[in-house]
């Protein structure tokens, strides 16, 4: 069976809130190949890594299994994007310098994605496997979003979300790999924005289906409460994790 694409729907709202990757990431990304031809980004949803990998190379492609994430993508020269899923990669044999998969990994059939990525990555070429934790806000505010997303929000969260709590350490990774630097998005957000990102949440949207809007509306009153004054930027932070892998 395969699992489902909790972000089928709702790409506007992902694409506006989701946190962005600093330029650093594809930078160190980029440093890594070889030669710079083609960087594919598998599940790319709305593009915010497959963007930033376009000054890089000759060409970048990216690849979602949803319409709707793609459809909010913003173009780019140089970036195409294309309908499908990471097990059937629409590209030709060894034609891939770099290929990554930022914040979807824990969502694909990992036999067939590698039986693929070993299909199109030319040799020397470098899998990246990124993900980005759970975040962090100031003193004041963490606390009460711990309380929110380990023991409240927690058990709406689908199985995979573990693998992403992990940095993807757990995931079989059968590739020599390479140590990655430490990086992390660091943002200032206000309420709405942080509001915003949460609405994206998968456990978020199990939580409405379930009919457990209690439990959002305790959390964003105490936050309100919290937060002071709404417009008031706050400093928010996700750490990056990678998995790099020479085939």
């Amino acid at each position: 069976m395969q699992a489902r694409n909790w972000f089928s729907q709702g790409g506007q709202a992902y694409a506006a809130f989701r946190p962005q990757y600093p330029a650093a990431v594809a930078a160190h990304l980029a440093s890594q190949v070889r030669a710079r031809r083609l960087a594919v980004d598998v599940g790319c949803g709305s593009g915010q890594l497959t963007r930033l990998l376009a000054p890089h190379f000759a060409a970048v492609i990216g690849l979602d299994p949803s319409a709707d994430q793609l459809a909010s993508a913003v173009p780019v020269e140089g970036v195409s994007y294309h309908c499908a899923p990471a097990e059937d990669l629409p590209l030709a044999d060894a034609s891939a310098d770099l290929i990554t998969a930022a914040q979807s990994a824990h969502w694909f059939d990992l036999t067939r994605f590698y039986n693929e990525v070993r299909r199109v990555s030319r040799k020397g070429g470098v899998l990246a496997l990124i993900s980005y934790g759970v975040l962090r806000l100031e003193p004041e505010l963490n606390a009460r979003l711990e309380q929110f997303y380990w023991n409240e929000i927690g058990a709406f969260w689908p199985p995979e979300r573990r693998l992403v709590e992990s940095g993807y350490s757990t995931l079989d990774f059968p590739f020599v790999e390479c140590a990655p630097p430490a990086m992390e998005i660091r943002l200032n957000w206000d309420l709405s924005e942080f509001l915003g990102y949460l609405s994206t949440w998968s456990a978020v949207r199990n939580a409405r289906d379930m009919r457990r809007d209690d439990v959002l509306l305790s959390f964003v009153a105490d936050m309100t409460a919290l937060w002071c004054e709404p417009s008031t930027k706050r400093s928010i932070s996700w750490p990056i994790n990678m998995r790099l892998g020479r085939l």
